[in-house]
């Protein structure tokens, strides 16, 4: 039997580190949730004494977090030409 390959919701960039736009309908949906969530957090959290900045970072960690353990695998690029 052959091992199924995993499913990636995010793809690694092509250049340079880190994920693009998601390639499955899950992390469309994970970003769709996580853009609703982001906004309305920031939103209800634009008053004195709160800490917008301490939610957006968390909220950052939390998508890159998904991206980490649903996207590809992260390779630098070895730069060299190919040819």
């Amino acid at each position: 039997m052959a091992a199924v390959p995993p499913r990636y919701w995010f793809r690694a960039h092509t250049y340079g580190w880190g994920w693009g736009l998601p390639c499955a309908w899950q992390g469309w949906a994970v970003l769709g949730v996580w853009f609703a969530i982001f906004i309305d957090g920031l939103r209800l959290l634009h008053r004195p004494g709160s800490a917008p900045l301490v939610f957006a970072l968390l909220m950052i960690a939390v998508l890159i977090g998904i991206c980490y353990l649903k996207g590809e695998p992260l390779k630098w690029p070895s730069g060299g030409s190919e040819g």
